[in-house]
């Protein structure tokens, strides 16, 4: 995972206060790939324009993933699909948060943190490695920098995963529906059957293995 640490806090005064670190994730509904999620440390060099990466161009949206991963402190963690049917894609869901945030406060010096979760809920009393203080915000990737960043590193390190795989699997279009059923996909799940790749435990794909 590549990371870089150049807004890192440093200090006695830095350490007195809680680090805010924004939490989202991509790609809970898509019958194929990865969730991923993301965590960012709020600081100075967060750069200006973020919003939900669903509203973002993908020009503006891909300028501003590398300016993040740049000039920030983050860390992604990815819940494959084998994984994700073994515990279900809400328990991945927590698992890949609690993940990047883990990775993400292990290059904070021992700094507490406080963290912002879009969403209505949080990993707290669902993941045992869950151990930080943790508020979540429905909206918050519109309205939250440190979320609205963790969206847009989330959804494009996602879809770079998702336009990869698409060379091994041409025929279900990922490059283009990134593992979403639509009904390019969807033809080709009923023409070609699932692949590796595909969340078996999602009805349409369990469906498709069926003939």
């Amino acid at each position: 995972m590549d990371q870089t640490t150049p807004d890192k806090p440093v200090g006695t005064a830095a350490k007195s206060r809680p680090v805010i670190i924004g939490v989202d994730e991509a790609g809970r509904g898509p019958l194929a790939g990865p969730v991923v999620a993301a965590a960012v440390a709020v600081g100075a060099h967060l750069p200006a324009g973020l919003a939900d990466s669903k509203v973002l161009s993908a020009k503006r949206r891909a300028g501003l993933d590398i300016a993040i991963r740049e000039k920030c402190v983050w860390a992604v963690a990815v819940i494959e699909p084998a994984e994700i049917d073994r515990v279900n894609i809400f328990q991945a869901t927590m698992l890949a948060m609690t993940r990047c945030v883990r990775d993400l406060a292990a290059q904070l010096d021992g700094q507490q943190c406080e963290v912002l979760i879009d969403g209505n809920q949080t990993p707290k009393g669902r993941c045992e490695e869950w151990r930080w203080r943790a508020r979540a915000i429905v909206g918050g990737d519109a309205v939250e920098p440190g979320i609205s960043a963790a969206s847009i590193i989330a959804k494009e390190w996602r879809d770079r995963m998702m336009i990869e795989a698409a060379k091994d699997h041409p025929e279900y279009g990922w490059e283009r529906n990134k593992g979403y059923g639509t009904k390019e996909h969807m033809e080709a799940l009923r023409v070609h059957g699932p692949t590796p790749l595909h969340r078996q435990s999602f009805a349409p794909v369990a469906q498709a293995s069926l003939f």
